[in-house]
């Protein structure tokens, strides 16, 4: 019996080192904002230190009339470049508009102190700092999925300052789809919080590799460049906890409603892929339902991200919306 005994503790004992040397093999350490800045970092980066500690990181590109830009979870300013090249320095025809995207905490470039507390609001109050600091004024606000929640928000909360709203593929309704409200085994995990601290150091690249390819109608678009940055930027200091942060807390935000939604009286632009996989394309339909006036556009054969995978349809849209609004005699004259 003393003997099963040892080489039951033997078999114990090796089970254990070979799940800590898993661990380790598939542990990834945080890397320097200096090192990323060095990779994702082009002529237009810029950054602004805001009250609250946040160093955001942020791009001003383009004349014209200003819009705003507000990515989604785990994406970063990147996902606006193929409206910024249509819209603020590319096709003639329509780039006459002041595009000024940004990073939110926990994203990108930018820097959030260690005691951040993560949130769709506190989100939105960090774009009233930005806001505020650049003198901004009255601009267009654009936000992608949970950018767009962002956005809806921040206009129910400043409408003062938000002179039109593009909602793309936005988020915000409470998801009543049978499997969306099943926790996943890693949720429950993530919610353990011993746990927690040791999951957050692993290799999260299959998990960035399944969410991308969701995200798009043609799995095809995700390339291992667009990967690497998804996968590199969550791994900036502080980056991974925010996230967590906002992953555990997502179905505890307050939701959008028809009662509250109400109240936006700014012209709004609701855009939506019609085969949003993250998102579902009703929910879209619910905004421009709840909402006074909008104007919804689904794209065909398009998913989560139209700005990347329909970027000639998605900018054109953008613009006429803009323009009529400047210059509705000469729209309705073209």
């Amino acid at each position: 019996m003393g003997r099963v005994l040892i080489w039951l503790l033997i078999l114990v004992g090796l089970v254990a080192v070979l799940l800590a040397g898993g661990y380790f093999v598939l542990k990834r350490p945080d890397i320097p904002y200096d090192t990323l800045a060095s990779r994702y970092e082009n002529e237009a980066s810029r950054y602004v230190d805001l009250p609250s500690g946040v160093r955001m990181h942020y791009r001003d590109q383009g004349q014209g009339p200003t819009l705003l830009l507000i990515h989604g979870y785990t994406a970063s300013l990147h996902t606006w470049e193929p409206w910024v090249e249509r819209l603020a320095t590319g096709d003639a025809r329509i780039s006459d508009y002041r595009l000024v995207s940004i990073d939110l905490p926990g994203h990108g470039l930018t820097r959030a102190p260690e005691d951040f507390e993560a949130s769709i609001e506190s989100l939105r109050d960090v774009v009233a700092e930005f806001v505020a600091a650049q003198n901004l004024g009255r601009f267009a606000l654009a936000g992608s999925s949970m950018g767009g929640n962002v956005a809806w928000e921040y206009a129910l909360a400043h409408p003062d300052q938000v002179e039109a709203l593009i909602l793309v593929d936005a988020s915000g309704w409470e998801d009543t789809r049978p499997e969306a409200n099943r926790e996943s085994p890693m949720l429950q995990l993530m919610r353990n919080p011993t746990i927690r601290p040791l999951l957050l150091d692993l290799d999260r690249t299959p998990l960035y590799r399944q969410g991308l390819q969701a995200s798009f109608a043609d799995p095809a678009l995700v390339t291992d460049e667009m990967l690497n940055r998804y996968v590199e930027l969550s791994r900036a200091p502080g980056h991974r906890d925010i996230l967590t942060q906002l992953y555990l807390g997502w179905s505890e935000r307050t939701f959008a409603t028809a009662e509250r939604l109400a109240a936006l009286r700014m012209p709004v632009l609701i855009l939506t892929g019609d085969t949003d996989r993250l998102v579902p394309p009703e929910h879209a339909r619910q905004f421009n339902e709840a909402i006074p006036g909008s104007t919804l556009v689904v794209f065909e054969n398009v998913g989560h991200i139209p700005q990347e995978e329909a970027p000639d349809q998605s900018a054109m849209a953008v613009h006429e919306f803009i323009y009529a609004m400047h210059e509705p005699s000469a729209l309705a004259a073209e």
